[in-house]
């Protein structure tokens, strides 16, 4: 499967980078050392590794994990996050935090993702070059952030966005590649609906019908590796190329803040 194959390549990837700087600081984390980051990347992966082995989302977490080094510590994480995906069918139950998943697929996709943006962070950190992210994966991440990030969880969790939202409604088209995804920030949350959207291994929903207005008020556009780091705040704001009304593409940079810390 895809998605397993990219999340082994990332792990490795990540091991090794981390290895040669434990000690550096994690700029897209702040006070986090690298040791810090792959003890925290462990961690979350065994966190899943008990949600899809017991069914239910642990009532306390996280474990103690001190007496062991960070980098044996992601060893064992990884051998038994893999263990789990491979006994289990993608299809199989298993709670999660978005309620219209609650499949081991789901965490199958959130950890590939999840694994991927921490190889950066880890890149980043220690001065190495940052590795090719596969137009395939970048592409699912970007519709990952959008829909479930930043759609759901901000009608979710709207407290957590309240501070970021707009008074009235703005439309922003993200480009990336082929796909592209319409994003309607407004005071009651945000909708994302993919306009030209591939992604792997998601259920990717129709998208509705554009609405009678003059059309987004901006466009940010990047290939997909670029867009990816963009929405998640790994790369500045040249990393894209944008149309129309800034404020409006300044509104989405906002609006993503609490989504993808």
């Amino acid at each position: 499967m895809r998605l397993l194959e990219c999340l082994a390549a990332d792990q490795a990837r990540l091991r090794q980078v981390a290895a040669t700087d434990l000690a550096a600081a994690v700029p897209a984390c702040p006070d986090w050392t690298v040791a810090d980051l792959v003890r925290h990347v462990a961690v979350t992966y065994l966190h899943k590794v008990e949600c899809m082995r017991t069914g239910r989302i642990p009532s306390s977490w996280p474990p103690d994990v001190s007496a062991e080094e960070p980098l044996p510590l992601f060893d064992r994480a990884c051998r038994a996050l893999g263990t789990e995906f491979d006994g289990r069918d993608p299809a199989a139950l298993a709670p999660t935090w978005y309620d219209p998943d609650q499949t081991v697929g789901f965490w199958l996709r959130r950890m590939t993702q999840e694994t991927v943006i921490h190889r950066v962070d880890m890149e980043l950190a220690t001065g190495r070059s940052v590795a090719e992210i596969p137009a395939d994966l970048a592409t699912d991440g970007i519709d990952e952030v959008l829909r479930l990030f930043l759609g759901y969880r901000s009608r979710r969790w709207p407290e957590d966005f309240a501070e970021v939202l707009p008074e009235s409604a703005v439309e922003i088209l993200a480009a990336a590649g082929p796909a592209s995804w319409l994003v309607r920030l407004g005071p009651e949350g945000a909708t994302v609906a993919p306009d030209r959207a591939v992604a792997l291994g998601a259920t990717i929903p129709a998208a509705p019908s554009r609405s009678a207005s003059a059309g987004p008020a901006a466009t940010v556009s990047a290939s997909p590796d670029r867009m990816l780091l963009w929405l998640w705040r790994r790369r500045a704001d040249d990393a894209i190329g944008w149309s129309g009304d800034r404020a409006a593409v300044d509104r989405l940079r906002l609006a993503l803040a609490p989504a993808t810390r």
